[in-house]
């Protein structure tokens, strides 16, 4: 997954702040999700370089919110209609843009979900038993093995988010505050760390 794609998509729902957008990714995919917050801020500032993200004011306390230009709005836009991923990187960038899609109200998952099935079946469509004997053999019976899973994953999402049951998936940016700073240590972990 792409963490400038994921927070451009997220920023489809209004201007957030650095912080929050952090937590907003992780509720977003689960948890499968872990990116340091630094590498939130780092990718904020390259998308303002870039122009596809601009200043959109600041909270009550002072914190700078982020807000989509028209460029990031049509990068996002386009990333949450597209099935392109790195080579290997196939079935994780599909539970991730599939996680965070769900969560958007103005998707059309559908559409998502019918463009991956789309690129599953062709993959899963390519003859397997004639490549070569040995670790070719052995990585197109694991391409074939990766396809069928993917679509039974994408028959299942499609059940779980079908109708209304879909629409409980559907999330606004949390208003709730993510906690800044380092985590307490406990007495016990302060005497583990003498």
């Amino acid at each position: 997954m792409s963490v400038r794609s994921a927070l451009l998509a997220i920023l489809t729902i209004g201007p957030a702040y650095g912080f929050q957008l952090h937590g907003e990714l992780q509720a977003r995919t689960a948890g499968r999700r872990s990116v340091n917050v630094g590498q939130i801020y780092s990718t904020l500032d390259r998308l303002v370089d870039q122009g596809a993200v601009a200043s959109a004011g600041s909270t009550s306390d002072g914190l700078p919110l982020y807000g989509l230009t028209p460029a990031g709005r049509a990068e996002a836009e386009d990333w949450l209609r597209s099935t392109d991923s790195g080579a290997g990187a196939e079935w994780n960038d599909m539970l991730d843009r599939v996680l965070i899609a769900s969560s958007l109200a103005h998707v059309d998952l559908a559409a998502v979900l019918d463009g991956y099935r789309t690129s599953w079946q062709l993959r899963a469509a390519r003859p397997h038993d004639t490549a070569p004997a040995g670790q070719p053999a052995l990585s197109a019976a694991a391409d074939q093995a990766l396809a069928q899973a993917a679509l039974g994953w994408l028959d299942t999402a499609a059940t779980l988010l079908r109708g209304d049951a879909g629409r409980a998936f559907h999330r606004e940016l949390s208003l709730v505050r993510p906690r800044r700073g380092r985590r307490p240590v406990s007495d016990q972990g302060l005497a583990a760390a003498r």
